[in-house]
């Protein structure tokens, strides 16, 4: 069997030891022990693809696999990752592994929950690990479909509101995207959906290439919270539980900017230099509108929410200016955000689950009741404004100076206006901090309050320390990732 199979199998297993399963700790025991073995499992695929690279190994894609599965269309299991899919499951695994903790205590139907959770995560690894663009497709679908339930059961507040809101735009998206993939399909003349044989053969006539060039960034870009696409996210993530907030904006979210890349970008080449200029403008509101829109939010979960239409649209900004260094920062903050925003969001439900309140007009004094908690939030609110030495400041930095290197008015203008953002989200991170944590606490339940439990240290201190790991020590990652991006870039490059 493939190694990269393991990524669909574990949650297969998974999925059959939840439905076996009797009894809170039987479950907690299945979803840790799955979880855990993905970890590893993305670990040691990290360790294996670098030695292949350091050995000289020069594929585009390692680890590949083939079989067919329908004949007529050409359409296969076909497999296989570079540097950007490795770094890809990496985050996945890591997201999946602490959102299992955060998820430690969730009640009722943990069964039912735990396997929604489970099905979405091994859409998300199907899609990381596949070169076909119908299994891609396929494993999108997967990955979509349970955010409807796991909101719209589990969700608060407006969660039938926001669970159907959120099904209906990433279905439109949908839509745009499987008459793009179709259009390619049909496009090249190829006898095959491999995306790699349909870029060597690099024959799409141009004018089919503008047409569906933006259905397939448009289909992938409504995940991505592209400019005006955007409005089913922040009611999305404020309705949904904490660990699939943390799923879906760390991840799920990723599923946008990495189809964009990979597809759209790469197989349509003279379409992206065309057209991007007309992204590129989207992508810059989505940017600023963000950064803005979250500085008048008083719903802890909105503002992140906000935060992060405004960091994505960065990933797609930056992969819009068709140069490596961009496109590799481009790939570190969906690295970066993915930590982040999983950890404001794992450390906003827990504040929530003790003071029963995310109106930050209602919260204060938190750092004298939750110490643990605070530092912790403090951490990711500096991250999130790109303080050196955290994630926040390398990607957004590379990304800048990747858009700078573009010598004309128009992508120099954008770039000065997307860099804005860094000083709106420092003033809306510092005055949350400074409203929640300090001062006297007037909470309600104030006297009820208390410090993490060991489960929400592990999810917390796991994702800090990955925050703090990709910041300090970036260099083989975004040497990893920038060998990945040359294919891609070198055919956007006119």
């Amino acid at each position: 069997m493939n190694f990269l199979s393991i990524f669909v199998l574990i949650p297969l297993l998974m999925l059959a030891g939840l439905w076996a399963a009797r009894g809170i700790k039987a479950i907690r025991g299945v979803m840790v022990t799955g979880a855990s073995a993905l970890l590893i499992a993305s670990v040691v695929l990290t360790f294996l693809y670098l030695g292949e690279r350091s050995a000289g190994n020069t594929a585009e894609m390692l680890f590949r696999a083939d079989t067919l599965w329908y004949a007529p269309l050409h359409i296969s299991y076909s497999v296989g990752v570079d540097g950007i899919s490795v770094a890809m499951l990496l985050l996945s695994a890591v997201i999946v592994f602490t959102g299992t903790f955060a998820s430690w205590r969730l009640q009722p139907l943990t069964k039912e929950y735990f396997l929604w959770f489970t099905l979405l995560s091994m859409g998300v690894f199907g899609f990381f690990i596949s070169v076909d663009l119908f299994t891609m497709f396929m494993f999108y679908e997967i990955a979509l479909i349970p955010m409807y339930l796991l909101i719209g059961v589990w969700g608060s507040g407006r969660k039938e509101y926001a669970a159907m809101k959120l099904t209906l735009m990433l279905m439109g998206g949908s839509a745009f995207l499987l008459i793009g993939i179709l259009g390619i399909y049909f496009g090249s003349g190829a006898t095959t959906m491999n995306l790699l044989e349909i870029a060597q053969l690099h024959n799409i006539p141009f004018a089919q290439q503008c047409i569906w060039f933006p259905l397939t960034f448009l289909g992938f870009g409504v995940l991505g919270a592209l400019f005006p696409f955007h409005t089913w996210s922040p009611d999305g993530h404020a309705s949904a539980p904490t660990a699939v907030s943390m799923l879906h904006a760390g991840v799920l979210m990723k599923l946008g900017g990495y189809g964009c890349f990979r597809i759209a970008m790469y197989l349509m080449p003279e379409a992206a230099n065309e057209l991007s200029w007309i992204f590129l403008i989207l992508t810059g509101i989505s940017v600023v509108y963000g950064a803005f829109s979250a500085c008048v939010q008083t719903d802890l979960k909105y503002i992140n929410a906000y935060s992060s239409v405004s960091h994505c649209g960065l990933v797609l900004f930056a992969i819009l200016m068709l140069n490596q260094t961009a496109a590799t920062g481009a790939i570190l903050q969906m690295l970066s955000h993915g930590l982040m925003t999983a950890l404001f969001f794992a450390l906003i439900g827990m504040i929530y689950g003790r003071t029963h309140t995310r109106d930050v007009r209602e919260l204060a004094g938190l750092m004298k009741i939750m110490p643990f908690l605070s530092v912790c939030y403090v951490i990711a609110g500096l991250a999130n404004l790109g303080l050196p030495g955290l994630s926040g400041f390398i990607a957004e930095m590379t990304i800048f100076v990747g858009s700078f290197q573009n010598n004309d008015v128009f992508h120099r203008t954008l770039t000065i206006i997307a860099c804005s953002s860094i000083v709106i989200t420092a003033v809306y991170i510092l005055r949350l901090v400074g409203k929640i944590l300090y001062g006297t606490c007037t909470n309600k339940h104030h006297l009820e309050l208390t410090d993490a439990t060991w489960d929400e240290r592990i999810a917390v201190i796991c994702l800090i320390v990955c925050v703090a790991g990709l910041g300090m020590a970036p260099f083989w990652v975004s040497h990893m990732i920038g060998e990945s991006v040359l294919p891609v870039v070198s055919q956007l490059i006119p």
